[in-house]
């Protein structure tokens, strides 16, 4: 096998750790994790047994490095997040699309806010979902607003507010601002949302048929008539979701389906009983023996996304590879594998650990790091404890994600499998979608366009922003499998200048700096004269082969200026050594594609620099104040958030900022009143 040859087995840590596999290159392009890292990395060098799409990664790598760490979990831990940063070739990768959204509820604060996040946090806090679609939830979140009074204004705009907002005029809104509801009044709506958004749906409406009905014989029509509201919205919400599970309870349940070119994965949220959402994925070139891996993958990544629920339904419990290892060659490692200097070392602890004992020093003794200790079970004869394995290594990780237990079973009954089985069906639709795409995927149609070594899978692009040279901003968007990656965009603050060349050519080094994961095509927003200069900034740092460089232009009219009118298909793509744009298509789907991300990346630049310019435009109309430098400017800024919020600040908020007495507060509420 050419490639990656079998190193020596004691240059290789015996501790729990992280490996990572590069190229060539030096790209990550595998990472795994090892509960004694030896025993691990040394089986990927048997002579049979191992899956081809391992014996493919093996023969592309050059060179392996560890990351050693105290414990298996925090090598799980450490796993997840490199693979999440490096994105490598041959691990199964979940892409962090932000498609999951929650609902929260402060049930700590005294009138707590509905909110739509995407991340759960550790913040007492309660959480309900997830919900795949942004939209569904944001009109569940209007439905919920209109039938229970809650407020809507953030916590900094609720304690500066002077007078009751909009909504409460509208009925949408208690005015706990202005003291107009008691917090316990407030929290009765707080209970009913949880109860709705937990699936508990029929008690609820129960007693709001209950409270309607009493409120029309005791004459109280517009009571009635809110309660009346309040029952219509609750069936708009909960008319969607299927009964499951009589008893209640969530679970997550998930499905495999093997396609003839890839394999699919599918999963549905049972939440309160009944389904309230699913999810499917599709991974290309994947086949039935990637499965294990692939179940493994999915759950340690897609729940460090969303909060894990009590119960994990997998179609069944595949063998964990490093579990096999751990079969395949005894507990502990070979005699051959550990040298006369490990073994004197080892020796020599226990013996330290006795000598303490004897002494009765037992705090000098860490009995866990004793009876791990493979030198004490060999001179006892006693069998060492088996470590975890890999599902219950996942449960603790998860379990402590989650803040109570979590288990990860198979099947258990009839009702089970009814939701593996709905869980398959939709992997299924998914796998049928994707291969019912063109037999070329655009990835491919642009590495063949674009004459690049292999398809794109990563694509960045980039533009430059200012005013007059004024707030420049250079703005980066992220492509992943022809798909945005809006977590992974970014707006770099460069020096204001005008000139665009010198600012992309500052731009390499920031991007340079930033490091890994490099795209494999890099798209630049203008023509020849763009390319070139990141293409000259590239050599002059020694990476002109780091990655493919591609730039996109406005056609030109017969003047010779851009082109810039509404449905212009006829944009131009220069590469690298070649004078003349490449002959693409007018109208076709790789143009197409191309002019999808540079607009991206156009209305991202903008709207970033567009912030920036409000941010100094509002600090100047400040800072014109007497009194009123850069830095008390800043203090503002950062608490307040607006002229407006700052207007109506009261003078014990002022004092409350660091550096700002009572004398100053007073002279800057005096000239805060004068921008109102």
């Amino acid at each position: 096998m050419v490639g990656m040859q079998k190193p020596e087995s004691a240059t290789i840590p015996l501790s729990p750790g992280v490996y990572l596999y590069k190229d060539d290159r030096g790209r990550i392009i595998y990472v795994g994790k090892a509960r004694v890292l030896r025993r691990r990395v040394l089986s990927y060098f048997r002579p049979e047994g191992l899956p081809a799409k391992t014996k493919a990664m093996l023969s592309h790598a050059e060179s392996i490095e560890y990351l050693t760490t105290t414990t298996e979990k925090e090598a799980l831990l450490l796993e997840a997040s490199l693979i999440k940063k490096h994105r490598p070739r041959y691990n199964i990768v979940l892409r962090d699309d932000k498609q999951y959204v929650l609902f929260r509820l402060n049930t700590k604060h005294e009138f707590p806010r509905l909110e739509i996040v995407r991340q759960a946090r550790r913040d007492g806090a309660r959480y309900f979902g997830p919900f795949t679609s942004a939209l569904a939830a944001r009109e569940t979140w209007k439905i919920i607003h209109r039938a229970f009074a809650l407020r809507r204004c953030s916590d900094k705009a609720m304690k500066n507010r002077v007078r009751a907002c909009l909504y409460h005029f509208m009925g949408q809104c208690p005015a706990p601002c202005m003291g107009m509801v008691t917090p316990q009044e407030y929290n009765e709506n707080v209970r009913k949302v949880c109860d709705l958004l937990q699936g508990r749906a029929a008690p609820l409406l129960d007693s709001l048929r209950t409270a309607m009905n009493q409120a029309s014989e005791d004459l109280e029509f517009e009571k009635a008539a809110v309660l009346r509201d309040q029952i219509q919205a609750v069936e708009r919400t909960v008319e969607r979701q299927a009964a499951v599970l009589p008893g209640g309870g969530d679970m997550d349940a998930v499905g495999l389906f093997p396609a003839d070119k890839g394999l699919a994965l599918g999963i549905v949220f049972v939440r309160g009983g009944a389904v309230t959402d699913g999810r499917s994925f599709y991974w290309p070139g994947l086949t039935f023996e990637d499965a294990p891996e692939l179940l493994w993958s999915f759950v340690s990544q897609y729940y460090s996304q969303v909060t894990p629920p009590p119960r994990i339904l997998l179609p069944w419990l595949p063998q964990d590879a490093e579990d096999a290892v751990r079969e395949d060659g005894a507990e502990g490692l070979a005699d051959e594998e550990i040298s006369d200097a490990e073994k004197t070392s080892l020796r020599a602890v226990l013996h330290e650990a006795m000598d303490a004992l004897s002494a009765e020093k037992l705090s000098d003794v860490n009995p866990s790091a004793i009876l791990a200790s493979p030198a004490v079970h060999a001179d006892s004869g006693t069998p060492a404890p088996l470590p975890a394995t890999g599902r219950e290594l996942l449960e603790q990780t998860l379990s402590d994600r989650r803040n109570g237990a979590v288990r990860i079973v198979p099947p258990q009954n009839a009702g089970d499998n009814q939701l593996v089985d709905m869980a398959q069906s939709n992997a299924r639709e998914e796998a049928r979608r994707q291969e019912q795409k063109s037999e070329m995927g655009i990835l491919d149609r642009l590495a063949r366009a674009l004459h690049l070594a292999g398809p794109p899978h990563r694509i960045e692009c980039v533009d430059v922003s200012h005013t007059g040279g004024q707030q420049t901003r250079v703005g980066m968007v992220v492509f992943e499998e022809g798909q945005p990656a809006r977590s992974q965009y970014r707006a770099y603050a460069m020096p204001d200048s005008g000139d665009d060349y010198a600012t992309l050519y500052a731009w390499v080094a920031r991007r340079l700096e930033s490091g890994p994961p490099w795209p494999d095509l890099l798209l630049i927003d203008g023509g020849r004269g763009q390319l070139r200069t990141i293409q000259r900034a590239l050599s002059e740092a020694g990476q002109s082969d780091l990655f493919a460089l591609a730039a996109i232009a406005k056609a030109r009219d017969e003047q010779g200026h851009a082109d810039r009118r509404a449905g212009n298909v006829a944009d131009r793509i220069f590469v690298p050594d070649r004078a003349n744009p490449l002959p693409l298509r007018e109208g076709g789907p790789e143009l197409l594609f191309l002019q999808n991300v540079r607009d991206s990346t156009h209305r991202f630049a903008i709207g970033r620099h567009r912030k920036a310019k409000r941010g100094a435009a509002l600090s100047g109309e400040l800072m014109r104040l007497p009194g009123i430098g850069p830095a008390t400017a800043r203090l503002l800024w950062d608490r307040f958030g607006s002229v407006e919020a700052m207007c109506a600040a009261t003078k014990e908020d002022l004092c409350s900022l660091p550096g700002i007495g009572a004398a100053k507060a007073a002279l800057l509420l005096e000239k805060l009143a004068g921008l109102h």
